[in-house]
């Protein structure tokens, strides 16, 4: 017999540990079944789990045990990212409490105890999927670092290398002065600053008196200048195109140049250009050939390019000194203040420097075109299909992509220095000095590059890469390209995209079929998740309070398209409940017998109540169905909330236990076997999304269940011949009791008297289902009995209409007329003000333009909850009307 109480924590890591030595998770190459793959986005090895991965990987996990239970042979392809930066931050913060730099120890010495540290910490994250239920083939799990995926990367660097779509170039970067290393868009946070505008007179050469006037944020980098660009419409300067200023300070001659860039009507009309040190000055330089000097280090301090005075200081001091100097020098017009962003490291924490520097790129705009080609196409589509704009408009206006890292966790770039600087790229270094030798004819010593690579470059080869290429596998002939990528919307830029080119370059093919781009997991107030607003939600405290079935069905209820979660624990609470309804419901089974039997054959049930629960179940699993077929998470969770909680645990208990209880022996034999059946089929239905408990109560049910749920097949109702006609009258029914419970609930008729209704109007169907089912429907609903009227019935009783019948209830004596009236009214009341303030700040553009977007959406539908009130409030006064 089951415990009292569901207890998660009990059965998870029992069914966890079986399924996974039962090799439930194996995908199966050599099987006859149709191939099913997700390729699981590889979480950061030194990442522990939080909402965001709950979601993703939560839905992944459905779809995958969805999958096995269709058929397929599904395989979850696991592993996890090396994480360039992040890992060696971790080791070098170790390192630094044992009074050590990384560079004490030299470069090997340091990755051996990156890879230590690996062994002993960087599995948490693939131990915390595993509590949050992840069914992923785990004896295939990879690591971007793993040797075979470091042959894939050699291989693809070095053919792109050779095909001329892998270069060194000296441009702009995102550098981070603290790390010593270019950095990707990702990893750059923007916040806002309180900071000035300084507006800076550059004097006209050969013009004495006259001025042009630039504004600068960053007032240091003036020292750097190449140009000023003025716009060639600005009537302003037009006679300056062309001409020459003097740098104040340093004494360059520096041009005017005609550019779009200058907007005539920012600032003074008038933009200094600084092309090593800002990426839209950058390309003005290019476009004017201008000269380009760098005038930071490493470490953002001044370097030789700048005069004597400045050199060595941090450009901060540097930027005091020279705003200082020019005031002195009577240069200075007006100084602003201007509130900007500035780019951080997300992982320093320090302002980021553009900085001109050599770096290797990807031509990534001709890998695009493909890839592009294949969403056009159709090949991959995107859901939401609006996510495809996003795809579309980064891709056709993509940058040339920085892959080197100045770290020493990573790939190592294959290419090596000769005497002179000549590059050679090859596997390995016995093939790059053969190459060498021949070149200059003589042995020579060769230095490797010391830069890694990207890690998006690694990770943008794992559709194919993680499935032996470039050996031609039968996985890979077999799983590739994938069915569905899952992952947010924020890296369809930073790997998405690169997946596509990698793959299409590569493979000749896309990487997968479809791309499912889930929303953002919020708070309940509709702000996102931030360690400093201390919002967090931890996954794996709810997991340890309600359950991983019921922190699962609630991602899942709420994974609406289009539309960001909000999450609370009072969600995950009530989803809890779920599972409590659905444990108390099955112990309500077996303590009435109610045994699986293998003999059951649901297209010969006799019983309407049994043929009608038969019906809601077939209807269920349509329903989830069509809604997995479109990713239409929330909408299967509902068809499932509502058949189990609603139909099943609910209506068909309620309406069995007059047959359980009663004389009729066939009739209970069949209904206990229904009843075991639904209950089984619903299990099956169910698992995908809430696998523990489903799998717990699975056994309970017979002794021939004894295969693990987990191995089961989907339910197949397609030949089933569901009887349409007992499923109206049972549904008409339900709603027939389910108005007469509302109602007497809105009229505050007190629990416990039994009530008469009277019928008026009633039609030959509603006469015959009265007649069929008044029992039923006298239970369920504390009726009395059952009058049909032939007239209009009496006065003082409350209406209601159910198709072309009307439902009367009298209610004379039961209530206070008088006291419920005032009551309703004093409800309605205070609901029309409440709606009548939001209505009047919602109305207000001001409001809806300033305030957060999650405050204004909370307002209407706070609104729209108020509305419904009303209309219930307005109802139940109109059913007093006639008392």
């Amino acid at each position: 017999m089951l415990e009292k109480t569901f207890q998660p924590a009990e059965v998870e890591k029992k069914h966890y540990d079986a399924w996974e030595k039962a090799g439930a998770f194996a995908a199966h190459p050599t099987s006859n079944k149709a191939p099913y793959t997700i390729m699981m986005p590889p979480p950061n090895v030194t990442g522990s789990l939080h909402m965001g991965h709950a979601l993703t990987f939560t839905l992944q996990d459905i779809l995958i045990r969805y999958q096995r239970m269709k058929g397929r042979d599904a395989l979850w392809q696991p592993g996890t990212d090396h994480a360039g930066i992040a890992t060696q931050m971790v080791v070098e913060r170790q390192l630094g409490e044992k009074g050590f730099k990384r560079t004490d120890l030299g470069r090997e010495r340091f990755l051996e105890k990156v890879w230590e540290w690996k062994a002993e910490s960087g599995g948490t994250i693939t131990r915390q999927l595993r509590r949050l239920g992840a069914s992923p083939d785990w004896p295939r799990e990879r690591f971007t670092m793993d040797e075979g995926l470091n042959n894939a990367v050699r291989k693809v660097f070095v053919e792109l290398y050779r095909q001329g779509l892998i270069y060194r170039d000296k441009r702009l970067v995102n550098w981070d002065p603290k790390l010593h290393t270019a950095i990707s868009d990702l990893e750059v946070v923007q916040k806002e600053h309180k900071g000035h505008l300084w507006h800076f007179k550059y004097p006209v050469e050969g013009q004495e008196g006259r001025y042009l006037t630039v504004a600068t944020t960053r007032p240091e980098t003036m020292l750097g200048d190449t140009a000023v660009a003025v716009n060639a419409e600005d009537a302003r300067y037009q006679d300056l195109i062309g001409k020459h200023l003097v740098l104040p300070l340093v004494g360059r001659r520096i041009p005017v140049v005609a550019d779009d860039h200058a907007d005539p009507e920012t600032g003074s009309g008038a933009v200094k250009i600084t092309p090593a040190h800002d990426f839209n000055d950058f390309e003005v330089g290019r476009r004017h050939s201008l000269e380009m000097i760098n005038i930071f280090d490493k470490d953002a301090r001044l370097n030789e390019n700048v005069p004597e005075a400045y050199r060595g200081l941090d450009r901060y001091e540097a930027r005091k000194r020279v705003v200082a100097d020019l005031e002195a020098l009577g240069l200075v017009e007006k100084i602003d203040d201007h509130t900007l962003m500035l780019p951080y490291g997300d992982r320093s924490g320090v302002v980021i420097e553009p900085w001109l520097t050599d770096q290797w790129y990807c031509d990534a705009h001709t890998l695009a075109q493909p890839a592009i080609k294949a969403v056009e196409e159709g090949r991959t589509v995107f859901v939401p299909k609006q996510w495809e704009n996003t795809y579309f408009d980064w891709m056709r206006n993509i940058q040339p992509w920085c892959i080197s890292r100045q770290l020493w966790w990573g790939h190592q770039i294959p290419a090596w220095y000769g005497p002179d600087g000549e590059v050679f790229v090859a596997a390995d270094e016995a093939e790059a000095k053969e190459v060498a030798d021949k070149h200059y004819g003589k042995a020579v010593e060769l230095n490797r590059d010391p830069d890694v690579l990207d890690t998006w470059f690694s990770s943008a080869l794992w559709p194919f890469s993680t499935l032996g290429w470039p050996e031609q596998t039968p996985e890979l002939a077999r799983y590739y390209p994938g069915d569905v990528l899952v992952t947010g919307f924020d890296i369809i830029f930073f790997w998405v995209a690169r997946m596509m080119m990698m793959g299409m370059h590569f493979m000749g093919d896309v990487p997968f079929r479809t791309v499912y781009i889930h929303a953002l997991v919020r708070d309940e107030h509709g702000q996102k998740m931030s360690k400093s607003k201390g919002n967090v939600i931890d996954p794996l405290d709810l997991i340890d309070k309600y359950g991983c079935d019921a922190l699962r069905f609630t991602l899942t209820a709420l994974a609406a398209q289009g539309r960001d979660i909000k999450m609370s624990e009072n969600r995950v609470e009530g989803y809890r409940n779920f599972a409590t309804k659905l444990w108390n419901a099955t112990r309500f089974c077996l303590m009435n017998e109610c045994r699986a039997d293998p003999a059951f054959d649901p297209a010969r049930v006799k019983a309407p109540v049994n043929r009608w629960m038969i019906g809601r179940l077939a209807a269920c699993a349509q329903n989830v169905d069509q809604a997995m077929a479109q990713y239409r998470y929330n909408d299967a969770a509902a068809a499932l909330y509502r058949c189990i909680w609603n139909e099943f645990c609910d209506w068909y208990v309620e309406f069995t236990k007059p047959i359980i209880q009663g004389e009729d022996e066939d009739l209970k034999a069949e209904t206990r076997a229904c009843t075991a059946w639904v209950l089984g089929q619903l299990l099956h239905l169910l698992h995908p999304f809430m696998p523990y408990i489903t799998e717990e109560l699975w056994p309970q049910l017979g002794a021939a269940n004894t295969s693990l749920l987990i191995t089961e097949p989907w339910p197949d109702f397609g030949t089933l011949n569901v009887d349409a006609e007992a499923g109206a009258d049972l549904d008409w029914v339900i709603r027939l009791v389910s108005e007469i419970r509302t109602l007497r609930a809105e009229m505050n008729v007190p629990p416990g008297p039994q009530i008469p209704v009277l019928i008026r109007d009633a039609g030959a169907r509603t006469l015959a289902r009265l007649r069929a089912y008044d029992d039923l429907i006298r239970r369920l609903g504390r009726i009395e009995k059952i009058d049909v009227l032939a007239g209009d019935g009496p006065k003082g009783a409350a209406q209601i209409v159910i198709d072309e019948a009307t439902v009367l209830l009298p209610l004379a004596g039961l209530i206070d007329v008088e006291k419920e009236r005032a009551r309703l009214t004093k409800d309605l009341d205070k609901a029309s003000a409440e709606g009548e303030k939001i209505a009047k700040k919602l109305a207000n553009a001001q409001f809806v333009a300033k305030a957060d977007p999650a405050v204004v959406e909370e307002q209407r539908q706070r609104l729209a909850e108020i509305e419904q009130m009303r209309q219930k409030l307005n109802l139940a006064l109109e059913r007093l009307a006639g008392l």
